[in-house]
């Protein structure tokens, strides 16, 4: 196998967000689940992403983690490698982004790395190293409030300076607009002052297609699924990559029991679970009860197996930001969120070893807990669901065959749940 292009993903769904991306533009694609054992059996591809959970542990880990991932993706041809973050940058003062980009970076040999998580399909634009989410700065926008990475500061060159050891530049639009020699142009000239990174602006699809003319031509880059839609461009229109249409099927049908699990606090996965009331039976959870351990997950399962003979069944840890915040207070951030995120991953490893055989997962921390649990190495892409969730056909998974959405918690239309159950069959 020789990769055109190599993905190391901060977070599971949005690895498959990327892989969705990549499929769309023409390039064959896998996803895996860290970084492939050797005997793990890969088609011949064009692009691999391996996804990691490092967006929230400790930086020390994400680093060495993204770094035996960058080895692996360069010992099968990748010259490029695409570090992907989430569309809202999510990240801490201490980390990860910048730590993991220092240390990529340091590996490529590259003096300088393109940064931008812009991908306009999905509303999200960089403008003077701003990050806007539709009209709005991210820090006013309801996606400010994720859990454990909350974003108070829409100004990207801030954001990554105070994490990066290196020193953060700009490329503008105006610089973008007039092309990829331009943009070559200013980065040199931000080089030779010292500068490590540059966030890049982008608002229309175009300038992703700059962009990804430019980068491919380093070995690192750093943003969302928009840098790689930009990337993938690049490498068909310079034919490096023979187009592929995308796969429309998500394979031979594998029926069986179908469950949605909810760990998203985002406003769009609230909205979804309302919507989902209608046309499923759809059960809470108790959030105190599961921290504290009083056998909520034990009380999940006895209502839904009782229950998917009939149909799909829908259960969901979600709440409102400020549910959230004083949940936090009463047992601290990092425990809560863990304890929810184990408790989802129980309930569903149950669930398959009862049967169930399509698996619909939101939020990346419970997508992350859910499919370490079940232990699935790699997913094949399939049909999209909704802009940046494909459907996944597990690869190697100790339960045998399976369909999987991951949905990032923003993402999808208030039926998504519906569409992706009428699409994974």
């Amino acid at each position: 196998m020789t990769l055109a292009l190599g993905c190391i993903a901060d977070d599971y769904t949005g690895a498959s967000d990327l892989a969705n991306t990549l499929t769309r533009a023409g390039l064959r694609t896998v996803q895996t689940i860290g970084v492939p054992a050797d005997d793990l059996a890969l088609p011949e591809v064009d692009a691999v992403v391996v996804s990691l959970k490092s967006r929230s542990i400790e930086a020390g880990l994400a680093v060495s983690r993204s770094r035996a991932a960058e080895t692996w993706l360069r010992g099968r041809g990748a010259s490029h490698v695409l570090f992907k973050i989430c569309s809202t940058f999510d990240s801490t003062d201490a980390g990860n982004i910048g730590p993991v980009m220092d240390a990529l970076r340091a590996d490529s040999g590259d003096t300088i790395v393109l940064v931008t998580p812009a991908f306009p399909e999905t509303g999200r634009t960089v403008y003077q190293g701003n990050l806007f989410v539709g009209t709005l700065p991210l820090n006013e926008s309801p996606l400010k409030d994720h859990p454990l990475n909350p974003m108070r500061d829409s100004n990207l060159m801030r954001v990554l300076a105070r994490q990066s050891k290196t020193n953060v530049g700009l490329v503008d639009l105006a610089t973008v607009a007039r092309g990829a020699d331009a943009v070559r142009a200013r980065l040199a000239e931000l080089a030779g002052t010292g500068i490590g990174a540059a966030i890049i602006d982008a608002v229309f699809d175009r300038d992703l297609e700059t962009i990804g003319l430019v980068a491919a031509q380093h070995r690192l880059s750093v943003g969302a699924s928009g840098m790689g839609l930009g990337l993938a461009r690049a490498l068909v229109s310079t034919g490096k990559v023979k187009s592929t249409a995308a796969d429309s099927e998500s394979g031979a049908a594998i029926g069986g029991a179908a469950v949605c699990l909810a760990g998203s606090c985002s406003q769009a996965t609230l909205q979804q679970i309302a919507k989902a009331e209608s046309v499923m039976p759809v059960l809470r959870l108790n959030t105190d009860s599961i921290i504290t351990g009083k056998g909520e997950a034990e009380r999940a399962l006895a209502w839904a197996k009782p229950r998917l003979a009939d149909g799909p069944v829908l259960i969901a840890s979600s709440a409102t930001p400020d549910q959230v915040a004083a949940l936090q207070a009463r047992h601290g951030r990092n425990a809560a969120g863990h304890a929810i995120e184990q408790a989802m991953a129980e309930i569903a490893e149950s669930l398959v070893k009862s049967g169930v055989r399509r698996l619909i997962v939101a939020g990346g921390e419970t997508s992350g807990a859910v499919v370490d649990r079940l232990k699935i190495p790699g997913f094949l892409v399939g049909a999209e669901i909704a802009a940046g969730v494909p459907v996944l056909r597990a690869v190697g998974a100790e339960a045998g065959e399976m369909l999987l959405a991951l949905k990032s918690g923003n993402f999808g239309g208030p039926e998504f749940f519906s569409d992706a159950l009428g699409l994974m069959r």
